[in-house]
């Protein structure tokens, strides 16, 4: 993070910051040049920091696409801030601090929801 030269430097660092708070069994390395988030070693939670104006995170279950995928999305998200790419990965978008603060409860709520679906 001492070396990220990103235009969303403090949204990014606040995300994560969110994010290792919420879930005491998460975990951080870096992937693909950004932060990732794990538990019990399984990556779970990935900054997509090539955005313009924004970034994401991906939920996901890891890199390989999984036999027996589930034929609907792993929870219900009711605070729309995912959008489901498939039934197990899912992007939140995050364009400026007042977004972050904005979904910050709902955000928490995800991470906590992701974890508990996936382990």
């Amino acid at each position: 993070m001492n070396n990220l030269e990103h235009p969303l430097k403090e949204e990014i660092t606040e995300i994560r910051k969110i994010i290792l708070e919420t879930n005491s069994n998460i975990t951080e390395k870096i992937k693909w040049n950004a932060p990732s988030f794990c538990v019990d070693g399984y990556d779970r939670i990935t900054f997509n920091l090539h955005g313009k104006g924004f970034f994401r995170l991906i939920f996901h279950c890891g890199a390989k696409v999984k036999d027996g995928s589930p034929n609907t999305p792993i929870f219900i998200d009711n605070s729309g801030i995912l959008e489901w790419v498939t039934n197990d990965r899912a992007i939140a978008k995050f364009t400026n601090m007042d977004d972050v603060k904005d979904k910050e409860n709902d955000l928490r709520e995800v991470i906590n929801q992701w974890i508990h679906s996936t382990i």
